[in-house]
């Protein structure tokens, strides 16, 4: 059994450095010492002088001189043992594979590796700390932890600096903060400064007020985890520069999106996949950028299909009226199309959509059979703003 190497042994076995004794008339030969090891003796060498006797028998005092030191070390061993489990620690002896082979030079065994914590009783108390702190604002902890696991690492501290400055520079209420966190839980693992950046781009650059900044906040939460340099500053330029909105501070939502990956691969399936020519594309999303939040796949590709072979709708009227793929396929548009093919009405799209249900009604009474309106009519009814 191999005891840790803060136990001395010395009490033990004298393996001092003093060189060998002078030789003598009487020959030297090579004896056995025995060594205390995990799970099997390994033996090492050293010079004694010959006795007579030497292959007989240990007498009964050397075997129970012996077995005395050897229960001396186990009740030692099993004393440190316990120290190390009351302390939240347990040493394993190394494996066999990593012991050193025998030598017949070396009298001393080498160190044993340090023992390895198995749990840290510090950080299972830091991250009660964490656990409470957060339960106390009504925030759960555990479905954090199993999206974000940093936050096991994560100061106590910080967390508090951060959700103490979000607290009060940008006003988040309870609702709020548990609704931010639960989105976006990087946002505690995130260094102050990258959110305090974050929060004056919007302001500075974005021109979002201070009054507004909760509610642009609470609706795209993930403004505050993207980086200024390479996502927010890029997708500014973007559509200012190359769409052309002006009053950004109005579409602050879309700043946290890809170029590449979300604003380009819509204006390519207008233009490319639909036919729409680049000025006309370009001009559909300026009229209504939250296009480009859209899903291809699941939104933009059956609303227009059905726009296209149900409809049979110019496509002057997408760009005239880009909205359209705001409203519900199923609940609105397939709906209020049946029912005006029904009654042999036609109204523009606007008209069509935008109203409410009562209005709606109301015009296909009045248009029962007629034809489709023209755009000074009184049934057209579109204000500038659809076209903004």
């Amino acid at each position: 059994m191999e005891v840790p190497s803060s136990l001395h042994l010395s009490h033990l076995f004298d393996l001092t450095s003093s060189p060998p004794p002078p030789p003598t008339s009487k020959p030297y030969i090579s004896i056995t010492i025995i060594r205390c090891s995990s799970s099997s003796s390994s033996t090492t060498t050293a010079a004694a002088p010959k006795q007579r006797g030497s292959g007989r028998r240990p007498s009964a005092d050397s075997t129970a001189t012996q077995s005395s030191n050897r229960s001396t070390v186990r009740a030692i061993h099993l004393k440190k043992v316990e120290e190390f489990r009351t302390k939240g620690f347990a040493y394993n002896p190394p494996p066999k594979h990593h012991l050193p082979p025998p030598s017949k030079t070396t009298l001393i065994s080498p160190k044993p590796s340090p023992p390895l914590p198995i749990s840290a009783p510090n950080t299972a108390t830091q991250l009660q700390e964490k656990l409470l702190y957060l339960d106390s604002l009504g925030i759960d902890l555990i479905p954090l932890l199993t999206a974000h696991p940093p936050l096991i690492s994560t100061s106590l501290s910080h967390i508090k600096s951060t959700i103490s400055y979000l607290s009060t520079a940008i006003s988040l209420s309870p609702a709020a903060l548990d609704r931010l966190i639960s989105l976006c839980p990087e946002v505690l693992t995130l260094p102050l400064p990258s959110i305090i950046s974050s929060i004056t781009f919007l302001l500075r650059e974005a021109h979002v007020s201070s009054h507004n900044l909760r509610h642009v906040i609470h609706r795209r939460p993930r403004l505050l985890t993207s980086d200024v340099e390479t996502r927010l500053r890029p997708a500014l330029y973007f559509l200012q520069g190359t769409i052309g909105i002006s009053e950004i501070n109005k579409h602050a939502h879309l700043l946290s999106s890809s170029v590449e990956d979300k604003f380009l691969p819509r204006i390519e399936y207008f233009h490319e996949h639909i036919g729409i020519s680049y000025d006309d594309t370009i001009l559909i999303f300026r009229r209504f950028p939250s296009l480009f939040c859209y899903s291809i796949k699941n939104n933009l590709e059956p609303k227009f299909n059905y726009f296209v072979v149900e409809m049979g709708r110019d496509l002057k009227e997408l760009v005239e009226f880009p909205q359209y793929f705001s409203f519900s396929l199923e609940d609105r548009i397939k709906r209020r199309h049946l029912r005006c093919t029904e009654k042999g009405v036609c109204l523009p799209l606007p008209a069509m959509l935008r109203s409410s249900e009562k209005r709606f009604v109301e015009r296909l009474e009045v248009c029962c059979d007629s034809s489709l309106p023209v755009k000074n009519s009184p049934f057209w009814k579109v204000t500038p703003s659809d076209y903004q």
